[in-house]
């Protein structure tokens, strides 16, 4: 059984940056971050391989967010620069043990979670 922890949320302005951080007990895989703002489905972010040499990123994050992790410390981190408003959201940290290209998109995908970290970007 894995459990994570994210932390790092909080309030930031427009075009500010925070560290997302999810502390995993256990061996994890795959990694990734999803967010959900009220009334939206849960959407893709990032994921990450475990050697950390490949990563993924939705379009809209792209050249902004970085995620990254250290093994050694079982922790994936998700550095977020020129935030934005529609930034807002739930940040939720995900793990599988394996899982496709076509369904590394999809939060279904995903076994382990953590219970998410408020990220709110003010105008």
């Amino acid at each position: 059984q894995v459990q994570l922890v994210e932390s790092g949320g909080g309030l930031v302005q427009t075009g500010g940056s925070l560290r997302l951080s999810c502390a995993a007990s256990g061996r994890t895989y795959v990694m990734g971050w999803f967010r959900q703002a009220p009334g939206k489905e849960r959407e893709f972010v990032t994921a990450i391989s475990w050697s950390g040499g490949i990563t993924y990123y939705a379009h809209s994050v792209k050249g902004r967010f970085t995620i990254s992790r250290d093994n050694a410390k079982n922790t994936v981190y998700l550095q977020m620069n020129s935030l934005k408003p529609e930034d807002t959201a739930v940040y939720y940290c995900a793990a599988v043990e394996m899982v496709t290209m076509v369904d590394l998109l999809s939060y279904r995908s995903y076994d382990y979670w953590g219970q998410g970290t408020q990220v709110t970007v003010s105008s």
